[in-house]
């Protein structure tokens, strides 16, 4: 039988740091891939969300943490991005989807381009890793797109997580 590979996709906004540890120890998360190109978050209450911070509260979780830029978006694709959402009067933690043309540059700019076998590879028996971005909503964020490609590609098997 061939084992189901699972993996997990979780944002920053709407969490704080306990609850935002607490479902990825529901989800049984081993592993953390950060696929945010600056790893930092404005604003205090999301200053857990900071890289070193958050890596610190990952490893006492005994999470492990990875950074994979080759899959964040380029300055100038989120600055797309970002016009779009001026132009239809949304700011970025409000965003509900992304732009047509944003998803068609990544898709063919960043994401035709990585090869996520590594990370499939990577894929425990048991346990999950998680894809981090910021977005509350994963379809307003660049992971759906990656986890996409997982499930088509590579059949694994995604569950986004939200705020409760």
């Amino acid at each position: 039988m061939i084992p189901v590979l699972r993996m997990v996709t979780i944002g920053v906004y709407g969490f704080d740091g306990e609850s935002f540890l607490q479902r990825l120890r529901h989800a049984d998360a081993h592993l953390l891939l950060d696929v945010r190109q600056r790893r930092g978050v404005r604003g205090p209450e999301y200053a857990w969300a900071n890289s070193r911070r958050l890596q610190v509260a990952l490893a006492q979780a005994r999470i492990a943490y990875e950074h994979h830029p080759e899959l964040a978006p380029t300055t100038e694709l989120r600055q797309l991005q970002y016009a779009e959402d001026h132009r239809q009067g949304v700011g970025k933690r409000s965003r509900r989807e992304l732009a047509a043309e944003y998803t068609r540059r990544y898709t063919t700019e960043i994401l035709d381009r990585a090869d996520l076998t590594p990370i499939v590879s990577a894929l425990p028996s048991s346990g999950t890793i998680a894809l981090l971005c910021v977005e509350r909503d994963p379809e307003a964020c660049h992971r759906s797109l990656i986890a996409q490609r997982l499930t088509e590609q590579h059949r694994v098997t995604i569950e986004h997580l939200r705020p409760l």
